[in-house]
């Protein structure tokens, strides 16, 4: 048993007492652009079919990519040891479970 092996405990323990790169929250806000470019396509390519529930389509599409990017993110801080990082990514998805279970509650 070497001491090169570090444990899981000790790393959540460094993840959350070290500081977090200030540029970290703009290359977030940076990366929902590509999201933002494939949600138009997805937007305009269902536009004109018809589908029934195309709203929901809409709504559970979105959620998906968001959430897809979140998880990136979430792998992302636990690479760099950003625990602020991991915990807002899991928030993030947590919002859009929240926004998506909200408006099929709301609209069916």
């Amino acid at each position: 048993m070497g001491h090169g092996h570090k444990s899981k405990g000790h790393k959540l323990k460094r993840m959350f007492e070290g500081e977090r790169d200030p540029a970290e929250m703009s290359t977030w806000i940076f990366s929902l652009t590509p999201l933002g470019i494939a949600f138009a396509f997805y937007f305009v390519f269902l536009l004109p079919l018809e589908i029934e529930n195309k709203d929901l389509l809409y709504v559970v599409g979105a959620a998906a990519g968001f959430s897809g990017l979140q998880a990136y993110w979430i792998a992302r801080g636990w690479k760099r040891e950003e625990g602020v990082t991991v915990v807002l990514g899991f928030v993030g998805i947590f919002f859009a479970f929240v926004l998506t279970w909200a408006y099929i509650g709301l609209t069916r």
